[in-house]
């Protein structure tokens, strides 16, 4: 019999020649997550630092900022308010995990409609599912998400609005699809990303604004009971910005919390940002 074909099919329907995606064969590239408001894509600087920073740890070559940023913008403009998706691989290849000596990027763009029914306030549980650790991906917004989509099934069959996420060893890394911050005796506090988690944007955005405030703030091990017992909880992302956690379940221990003064005052700041 002659030799096997490299034709993939899809649904039964041959695919053009040329091999099939990493990002899909196996999640091999990093995505960003971008709010646009009037027609402009918000912190797209910051988005693409990170895209260029998560390139260089998964060692691909950087994609073309310029490119990125003129094909961004024009998806962005006219737009009042909608969700810019990057999805950024490590191109096409045949089976194996070894890369080409020297990848060519596929780059994925599209402008979404504004998600409905974002909770200005949110229902917070702990999810059953641990975080794996591995401190070379940590940080890095990598399309390896299968964790996450086990954990929103967690979040969903408890009717709540955004799951907390712990590693193996019971540390607080973070939400779902969100960062958590803690405040304790008006001092910040954010979970440590050592072994996995993602580094967000509006994280880093509170981290480095918050000394302009006269805002203590630090990066730390976070454990459950330690969001227990503070002040004023909040979870934030690129696109619902900082929201307020008003309760959370932390294996059935519940506390609810009143929106907190500091988290308002972030909340302010970061509207008149955008």
């Amino acid at each position: 019999m002659s030799g096997a074909s490299h034709v993939w099919y899809c649904n039964g329907q041959p695919l053009p020649a040329g091999g099939l995606d990493r990002g899909l064969q196996f999640g091999d590239g990093l995505f960003e997550t971008i709010a646009v408001r009037s027609g402009r894509a918000l912190r797209l600087t910051r988005h693409l630092d990170r895209l260029e920073w998560g390139c260089e740890r998964l060692g691909l070559p950087r994609p073309e900022r310029r490119v990125l940023e003129r094909e961004l913008t024009s998806l962005a403009s006219g737009h009042d308010e909608a969700v810019l998706k990057l999805i950024v691989t490590a191109g096409k290849a045949g089976r194996g995990y070894a890369r080409a000596s020297a990848p060519e990027l596929t780059r994925y763009s599209a402008c979404l409609p504004w998600p409905t029914g974002l909770p200005e306030q949110l229902s917070v549980t702990t999810c059953k599912l641990r975080l794996s650790e591995q401190p070379a991906l940590a940080g890095v917004k990598h399309c390896n998400r299968l964790e996450q989509i086990l954990a929103r099934r967690e979040v969903d069959s408890r009717s709540c609005d955004e799951g907390l996420l712990l590693d193996r060893d019971g540390r607080v890394v973070e939400g779902v699809s969100s960062n958590i911050f803690i405040v304790r005796a008006g001092q910040l506090i954010t979970p440590e990303l050592r072994g996995a988690g993602v580094a967000g944007i509006i994280r880093g955005l509170v981290l480095e604004r918050a000394p302009a405030l006269d805002i203590a703030s630090k990066v730390s091990e976070i454990r459950p009971e330690d969001i227990l017992e503070a002040d004023e909880v909040f979870m934030c992302n690129s696109v619902m910005g900082i929201r307020p956690v008003v309760s959370l379940d932390v294996d059935g221990q519940q506390k609810q919390w009143e929106p907190g003064k500091l988290t308002c005052q972030l909340q302010r700041i970061l509207e008149q940002e955008n």
